[in-house]
């Protein structure tokens, strides 16, 4: 990229450093008018026409290959994606001049974004030719000293030394070969601030930070973990290819044990790790693997942003985690905060904030500084420090543990200076694109994307936002901002709202589709029915709340399902496979939505006695088998192994011809299937016409009737159904529902199936399904369900009411969906 500066008198000059060797602390290289927090100049409109040159990508729109050209910033090819972004050309044209300004100095003071990021190798503790090195940066303190067990926390000897920047230093020779700090001892950052008092912190990189659990709110201890290599973990895995569609398993670690305590990370690892893989999701992403000291925060105020959470292990046990994950061919995201900080002072970076002004503080000071709703502190982005700090922190998660990517918390905070509190979004572009922006934090989110995609090209970063902000998943070197995803926060919301608050038969078709359905589709979604946000106390699950108190007394197979048990194993089935197969290009689910696990997460607090009870998964209820938790495991396995079999989310083609209110019936085409869901509460279908686009013979790929999913078995999973054409070759308009063809199903109430079209070029069919393809592992579930004949079948093709053949059984060797020989 071309690193140059505007020549236009109209756009603010960077500011360039004023020392020799770097700029100092809180310069981040760009002047401007936008809320900035380091640099003083006149309030102005935006900026003019940018002559800056910008080194991008163009894509070519024909072939989608990237070709490298020079152009100016006035067009970059976001622009071409979407013309009403040109409206914002100064918007775009500052903030890429911010960008490329930033990146420029850092390129030029610090050798380059790669370099900048390895700042845990120089801050913090760090063993360097035979000698311990600390570094801290505080500029507000006067003195400072380092202290810790192995001086009996007698910093005397141990005085630090201040450069110009505002950053103190020590160096300690090994004794007798030995590090003089001993690893796993405690350690802590002694300062004197302008008021004359002493105080002290646990060093801001620090590695490793512990409490005394026996003692209610015992202040952390920060450690220096550097352990002998004999003791440290090496890994024995490579990463696993990225996948063209992420299935993400959020999931806590602490809480995912059945017992009523705090799960480590080996337990993970060994315990619940091989159950992701048996449902063939192909990636997880970790909560709370940052440290913060209050537990029920659900990780989100991180006191110590390099620390491994210790309630649940080491460093090194993390690492066995993460590569226990690649052996499994699981890759890994972690749940980074980036967008906040905790407000704790003992034992957080809240506490380096000493009388320090805004040049000098990680955070912005005054009322800017605090989140008003999340009691927490925000970092000042246009800092130096600020950015060597959350840049290295990213890279160090990746480079020492092999995170595969990161799944970011609190995006649309980061993107306004409103932070999206008591404001809605309508869509309307000058809500994304104006002086709300904070710019600032755009070009740190700039940075990271590009610097995590140059040292890791097959990372996956998501962005936790809500506001929709356009080209926010859109490369760095287009004009966006570089995330890969953005998470469909829409999609949740709307099924709450459904179950809570309508009756099924006035749930509408269209609205469900609009809503599944509205993202820009040149940006990716990971689409989701419910994370952790809806399992947290307060709220229910959708199986909670389908199904209740029921689910108490009605989920044992000895004995008929209720109605309302029916409705629920069903609905859940159904709103789960809509929201993946319609709702975006990756899907995730929270860990033990997959089974319809019952009641909230309720971490220990104060209002429930410090309990346990709720802060668990409870294995045992799939595990059990005449329990019906088993059926909606069953599907959740089935459905993402047919998601890798025919990788319908990375396709581009998705298509919905009929969203009929009547019939309460969905239908369309994403990649090679084609999808028939049936909302109607006690209608069933018989001969329903369904469009699709090639001719020929469709089977059911994946049915969510049948018994081995606690369905009753009604549609034929042995019937052809063909095609017929449909009205004038080329002429859309006489089409059914604007398809050209079409084939009739039977399709009954309250259930979803999946028809692929078979290869005619071959006789003989595989339709080895999820056990027999060795996708489903048994230990997890037995699916010798509910035996019994079916009810009635399907149609054998699209002019014959024949019901196919009855008695299809479930067994083991159950086929869960059909597939032609490739």
């Amino acid at each position: 990229m071309l690193c140059l500066t505007s020549s236009s008198s109209s756009a603010p000059a960077p500011l360039l450093p004023s020392l020799a060797d770097r700029p100092s602390p809180g310069i981040a290289g760009g002047g401007g008018n936008v809320r900035l927090s380091v640099v003083s100049s006149p309030r102005r409109s935006w900026p003019g026409k940018v002559k800056t040159n910008f080194s991008v990508p163009a894509t070519a729109r024909k072939n989608k290959t990237m070709v490298t050209v020079v152009e100016e910033v006035d067009h970059l090819p976001i622009y071409d994606l979407d013309p009403k972004l040109e409206e914002f050309k100064d918007h775009f044209n500052y903030r890429i001049k911010r960008y490329l300004d930033q990146k420029c100095l850092i390129e030029k003071h610090e050798g380059g974004l790669e370099e900048f990021s390895k700042g845990y190798l120089k801050f913090g503790i760090n063993t360097v030719d035979g000698a311990t090195i600390y570094r801290e940066w505080a500029p507000a303190a006067q003195e400072a000293q380092l202290i810790g067990e192995f001086n009996n926390w007698n910093g005397a000897k141990h005085k630090m030394e201040k450069d110009k920047f505002g950053i103190w230093s020590i160096k300690i020779s090994h004794v007798n070969g030995k590090p003089a700090i001993p690893h796993n001892s405690k350690v802590k950052f002694r300062f004197r601030h302008g008021g004359g008092a002493w105080v002290d912190r646990i060093p801001a990189w620090i590695r490793y930070a512990t409490f005394d659990a026996s003692k209610f709110g015992a202040p952390y201890d920060g450690v220096h973990w550097d352990p002998p290599a004999c003791e440290r973990y090496v890994f024995k895995h490579p990463r696993p290819p990225k996948p063209d569609a992420p299935r993400i398993y959020e999931a806590h670690v602490g809480m995912s044990g059945e017992e009523p305590e705090v799960s480590t990370y080996r337990e993970f690892a060994d315990n619940v790790l091989p159950r992701i893989r048996a449902n063939n999701y192909n990636t997880v992403q970790l909560m709370a693997i940052m440290e913060h000291s209050y537990y029920a925060s659900f990780g989100y105020h991180v006191t110590n942003f390099f620390a491994v959470s210790s309630r649940s292990g080491t460093p090194e046990d993390l690492k066995y985690l993460v590569d226990k994950a690649h052996s499994l061919g699981l890759r890994v995201l972690m749940d980074v905060v980036h967008s906040h900080a905790s407000n704790n002072v003992t034992d957080g970076l809240n506490g380096y904030d000493v009388g320090q002004n805004t040049h000098e503080s990680y955070f912005h000071t005054g009322d800017r500084g605090y989140h008003k709703l999340w009691d927490s502190r925000l970092f000042n982005y246009a800092n130096w420090e600020v950015l060597r700090f959350l840049l290295s922190n990213l890279r160090y998660w990746m480079d020492e543990f092999m995170f595969d990517g990161f799944r970011f918390d609190g995006v649309t905070s980061m993107l306004y200076h409103h932070h999206g509190i008591n404001k809605g979004f309508t869509g309307n572009y000058k809500e994304y694109f104006s002086l709300d922006t904070d710019v600032d934090a755009i070009v740190y989110m700039m940075l990271a994307n590009h610097l995590m995609h140059k040292l890791l090209p097959e990372a996956t970063i998501v962005a936790e936002d809500v506001s929709g902000m356009p080209v926010l998943c859109r490369p760095v070197d287009e004009g966006g901002v570089g995330f890969d995803f953005r998470l469909a926060m829409a999609i949740p919301d709307r099924w709450i709202d459904y179950l809570k608050n309508k009756e099924d038969r006035k749930w509408s078709m269209s609205e469900i589709v609009q809503t599944l359905t509205n993202r820009r589709y040149t940006e990716k979604c990971i689409a989701y029915a419910e994370s952790h946000d809806q399992s947290i106390v307060g709220d229910k699950t959708i199986a909670f709340l389908l199904m209740d108190k029921e689910m108490y007394t009605g989920m044992s197979d000895l004995q008929p399902a209720s109605p309302t048990i029916n409705r629920g194993i069903a609905l859940q089935k159904m709103i789960h496979f809509i929201t993946m197969a319609l709702g975006g290009d990756g899907y995730l689910n929270f860990m033990g939505n997959e089974f319809g696990h019952p009641e909230w997460i309720d971490f220990p607090r104060e209002g429930n006695n410090w309990s346990y009870d709720k802060c668990r998964r409870q294995w045992s209820l799939v595990d059990t088998d005449h329990l019906r938790y088993k059926y909606m495991n069953a599907f959740d396995q089935a459905m993402n192994a047919l998601e890798e079999e025919f990788s319908f989310l990375s396709s581009s083609k998705q298509i919905v011809s009929d969203m009929n209110e009547k019939d309460k019936v969905i239908v369309f085409e994403r990649g090679d299937l084609v999808f028939v869901f049936n909302f109607h509460p006690n209608k069933t279908y018989k001969g329903y016409k369904v469009g699709c686009d090639l001719p020929g013979k469709y089977r059911v790929a994946l049915d969510s009737d049948a018994l081995v999913f606690g369905g009753h078995g009604r549609v034929g999973h042995d019937v052809d159904h063909f095609t017929s054409p449909e009205g004038m070759p080329g002429v859309p308009e006489t089409n059914f529902n604007n398809r050209p063809n079409s084939f009739k199903v039977l399709s009954p109430p309250r259930t979803c199936v999946a028809y692929y079209r078979v290869d005619e070029d071959r006789e003989e069919l595989r339709r080895g399904g999820a056990v027999a393809s060795g996708k489903i592992v048994t230990e997890y579930i037995d699916v010798e369900a509910t035996s019994g004949e079916t009810i009635s079948g399907g149609w054998k093709d699209s002019e014959k009411d024949d019901c196919g053949k009855k008695g299809m059984k479930s067994s083991q060797k159950e086929k869960w969906y059909h597939h032609s020989e490739h």
